[in-house]
């Protein structure tokens, strides 16, 4: 019988979050883009809208602002529906997902930012 691998679920990352969805935020998702579940955010200053982040961006993307809560296909155009962790939440990091070159400064930095808006990353939980 094939093995079956189930792939991370809201429960995985989120670990806590403030009652009556105070910690979500309804985002517009930046066109050209396939984000997973957990992937961390930057906001690109002109449109305002999210995109993965990019530490070599000069452009806004470069600054951490929140944690998708779902996966979402924007690969054909801006969507209006992602869903986000922007504050008050306690996110696990083993669920998080960083872009492929980005160094330990900064992740570092990154999870700096994300603690600035009240968003924890944490270990093992």
């Amino acid at each position: 019988m094939p093995e079956i691998k189930q792939g991370l679920n809201l429960g995985d990352l989120l670990k806590y979050e403030a009652p009556n969805l105070y910690s979500r935020d309804r985002v517009t998702v930046a066109e050209g883009q396939v984000l997973t579940l957990g992937t961390v955010l930057g906001e690109v200053t002109a449109s305002g809208e999210l995109t993965a982040l990019d530490p070599a961006a000069e452009d806004g993307s470069e600054v951490a602002v929140g944690v998708l809560l779902q996966a979402i296909d924007a690969s054909t155009g801006a969507r209006s529906d992602g869903l986000i962790a922007a504050r008050h939440a306690i996110l696990a990091d083993h669920a998080l997902t960083w872009p492929a070159a980005i160094t330990p400064a900064e992740q570092a930095a990154a999870i700096a930012q994300l603690k600035a808006r009240g968003l924890l990353i944490r270990q093992g939980v």
